[in-house]
């Protein structure tokens, strides 16, 4: 539940930089009892944290709560919040700043990526009852935003974007700004293709370009958790094989295509840890693939068992499926449970890795039965002497 908020144990308050790394450093401002949004987002950096028994056991890592001004001082306070160890690799970092120093914000995003943080917007509540405040991240902040490992797209309120001026494929620099090819130089170090952002951006609203959140994870802005898909070919002589692996939140998931002629083996693994695969086998009534949203024979076939830490299955399919299979951005791989509402599983998009599963495609198809291999262009027979200087035979 990573993208959730989790309340701290009543009586606790929350903590700021000072205190997390001594009483020789000043402290951040916090909120102040009288203080408003508009002073806490735009004023000096403010820090809270999330690091109870709870939430290390729900998420894994702490939280970490970021507002006000990204500016250089605050990339140096963050700087020694890393270095000091109260913001692990895999911690989770919320934001909500709309005000800031571009450049910075580019400076905190790398600090993000060396230090393998998680990014998602949000504003700080103290109590879990109060109501919830939207987090807005502008300019520097959403620079800062995309150096999270692990990006997570805004949901309900909260809102990302750019001021024109800062829009990467601006020809000229707005006055006192990075240059435009220094913002798409930043995008390319933390794999967001400047072309991917110009595909996320709403209509200009008084010179600001909000993005479109249900378009950040298409277009691999966000990520949800989601690394970029990994394909590796293995051109075994007679049975070659294509290993899909997508890595969520640090757990490998594969589907393994093999090769043979007239069909296709796929087999799924779903890592979930030893215990729980155990656990889930027992329950499971079926298990299937699904490709572009259509089920492939949801209710046929083996259940799936665990083998580790995952729940393994395989299915055959005929060779003239692989087209489609290779071409989805959605293959998923669903078990359903006894008594469970909800069926478990992963999806992964074989579309976007398209140049590397050609190969497989290639060696596949010359397996299958009556298959004729295109012949090779005939060779031109060369001009004689005669019809290079007279332009016809003598």
């Amino acid at each position: 539940m990573h993208d959730r908020l989790i309340s701290r144990r009543a009586g606790h308050r929350p903590l700021t930089l000072g205190l997390l790394l001594g009483a020789s450093l000043v402290a951040m401002p916090g909120h102040a009892a009288g203080s408003s949004r508009r002073d806490t987002v735009s004023g000096p950096l403010s820090v809270h944290m999330r690091s109870d028994r709870m939430t290390l056991r729900v998420a894994k890592a702490p939280q970490v709560y970021l507002a006000g001004s990204f500016n250089a001082e605050a990339v140096e306070q963050v700087r020694k919040l890393q270095q000091s160890g109260k913001l692990p690799p895999g911690a989770d970092v919320y934001l909500d700043s709309p005000v800031g120093d571009t450049a910075a914000g580019m400076e905190m995003g790398k600090l993000f990526r060396a230090a393998r943080l998680n990014t998602h917007l949000g504003a700080w509540r103290e109590r879990s009852s109060a109501p919830a405040r939207p987090a807005t991240c502008l300019d520097a902040c959403a620079y800062a935003w995309l150096g999270g490992v692990y990006r997570w797209a805004p949901s309900g309120a909260d809102r990302i974007g750019l001021h024109e001026s800062l829009l990467p494929d601006n020809r000229i620099a707005a006055p006192g700004a990075p240059s435009p090819e220094t913002l798409r130089s930043y995008l390319e170090s933390m794999d967001v293709p400047a072309a991917n952002i110009a595909q996320v951006l709403t209509p200009a609203s008084d010179g600001i370009v909000w993005w479109k959140s249900d378009q950040l994870l298409p277009w691999q802005v966000a990520n949800n958790g989601r690394l970029p898909l990994g394909a590796a070919y293995q051109p075994q002589p007679g049975a070659p094989k294509l290993v899909l692996t997508q890595t969520v939140r640090g757990n490998q998931n594969q589907v393994t295509l093999q090769c043979a002629p007239g069909q296709i083996t796929l087999a799924a693994r779903y890592a979930v840890g030893d215990s729980r695969a155990r656990d889930l086998a027992a329950r499971a009534m079926y298990a299937y693939f699904e490709v572009g949203e259509q089920p492939w024979q949801p209710r046929q076939g083996e259940r799936p068992r665990a083998d580790g830490d995952a729940l393994v299955f395989t299915r055959q399919m005929p060779f003239a499926e692989l087209t489609n299979v290779l071409r989805t951005v959605s293959l998923g791989v669903w078990t359903e449970i006894t008594g469970s509402p909800v069926r478990l599983g992963f999806w992964v998009a074989p579309a976007q890795v398209e140049k590397l599963t050609q190969p497989f495609f290639t060696d596949c198809q010359a397996l299958q039965p009556g298959h004729v291999p295109p012949k090779a262009p005939a060779e031109q027979a060369k001009p004689s002497f005669w019809k290079k200087v007279f332009g016809h035979k003598p």
